[in-house]
């Protein structure tokens, strides 16, 4: 198991470590448990998440057990944001969105075999405990001195909001969850990302003043950043999320394919369970023929298949050829079609009216008069069908789906009509 140092250090996955040859030496001792913790402060994970989930699929198939943490408790507080408080849902709310976390987390774990995964809830044991139980057993061991230094705190202290004592004690709760773990199940190894490595070290000293001679680890994965200086993980209509409901398929292969060619080999490593020599390649290829977007294509196909399956990347795949002209738009079903077309400018009528106003309609061309020249020129689509008299109108027959139709302007320049009901 110790090779997973190394496999992480190439991938870019090792940030840090309170102790890295005492991580080593406990990974070739004997098998390891670990965990890492997500709160449910929406209702679904976004890309973000993925590098944690995937780290946790990577380590367990190295050898070591995870234990996956959602927590319905410190879901209700929520992590100190560096900017302003967190709206606090009701437990409800909270509760079920524990439970679709959890149904997003357990495809990417084996819960067979001898390093078999465990999903945990802290909640089980937040709720039976007092106040006073609280700040005697746990809080007790915290000094504030200490927890001010925290980045997220120190901000929040110096912003004109300041930051409630409710959120404050949100490092007392995630310590306590990794000690429960420890007692619980033999927990030795919390794994984050590097902005809650306060957090994380906060769970080894606790576990420390109340298990003298418990030997814990902590390991921190880089955060993701954008070569552009924009965030990783979102996309122009905001989070990229793993729910299909949230964020369409296509839309998430589309992000995928869509990654800026400096930042794709670092996500690919980071991201990919392909072997290093396939990365290395699709690296050289990237580097030599950057217009060919292998690298690209081949994270989105990954990515797509692992979070929604190989039957739904078989069909974004087929709608991303079919709106360009490599395949038939007639083949596609009405739902991966309608998720396709929601991510390209469309316009809704009732009633089709000459292509060329068509064409205007979805901003394809500037004017009446600039659709008929690319019409003339041989530049307009109807459902991959070039088209030939602009002044006429579409029949409702070519719809797809009896609401579509997909228009295009050249090579690349993609919209929608969808015919609705006067």
């Amino acid at each position: 198991m110790t090779d997973i140092v190394d496999e992480l250090k190439w991938r870019g996955l090792f940030a840090q470590s309170t102790d890295e040859d005492a991580l080593r030496k406990a990974l070739a001792d004997g098998p390891v448990t670990f965990y890492c913790g997500y709160d449910p402060t929406a209702a679904s994970l976004h890309v973000g998440h993925l590098v944690q989930v995937l780290t946790m699929r990577r380590l367990q198939q190295a050898g070591l057990r995870p234990l996956a943490l959602v927590g319905g408790a410190t879901g209700q507080i929520g992590d100190p944001r560096p900017t302003a408080e967190r709206t606090l849902n009701d437990p409800e709310t909270i509760a079920a969105w524990v439970a679709r976390l959890r149904s997003q987390i357990e495809p990417f774990l084996s819960f067979e075999g001898e390093n078999a995964a465990v999903m945990v809830n802290n909640l089980d044991w937040t709720a039976g405990m007092s106040a006073i139980e609280f700040l005697r057993d746990i809080g007790k061991h915290f000094r504030v001195n200490k927890m001010l230094t925290k980045e997220s705190i120190a901000r929040r202290l110096e912003s004109d909001e300041g930051i409630s004592y409710t959120e404050f004690s949100y490092q007392l709760l995630q310590s306590m969850d990794f000690l429960e773990l420890y007692r619980r199940h033999g927990c030795t190894l919390q794994q984050g990302g590097s902005d809650q490595w306060g957090n994380l070290t906060a769970g080894l000293d606790l576990i420390h003043r109340l298990e003298p001679g418990a030997e814990v680890h902590a390991l921190a994965t880089p955060l993701m950043t954008k070569a552009d200086g924009t965030k990783f993980g979102k996309s122009e209509s905001g989070a990229v999320w793993l729910d299909p409901e949230m964020t369409t398929p296509y839309a998430f292969y589309q992000f995928w394919l869509n990654v800026d060619d400096r930042d794709v080999s670092r996500y690919m490593r980071i991201l990919s369970f392909r072997s290093p020599a396939e990365l290395e390649e699709l690296e050289k290829v990237t580097e030599e023929r950057p217009q060919a977007r292998a690298a690209q294509r081949a994270l989105a196909e990954e990515l797509t298949t692992l979070v929604h399956g190989a039957d739904q990347c078989a069909a974004v795949i087929a709608a991303s050829k079919a709106l360009f002209g490599q395949g038939e738009l007639g083949e596609l079903d009405e739902a991966t079609l309608g998720a396709a077309l929601s991510e390209v400018p469309h316009a809704q009528v009732t009633e089709l009216g000459p292509l060329v106003d068509l064409l205007v309609e979805v901003g394809l061309a500037p004017s009446k008069s600039g659709a008929r020249r690319t019409v003339k020129e041989g530049g307009a689509y109807v459902n991959n069908v070039k088209a030939v008299d602009g002044e006429a109108a579409p029949s409702r027959d070519e719809l797809l789906h009896g609401r579509w139709l997909v228009l295009r302007r050249g090579k690349k320049n993609l919209a929608a009509i969808e015919v609705t009901a006067g």
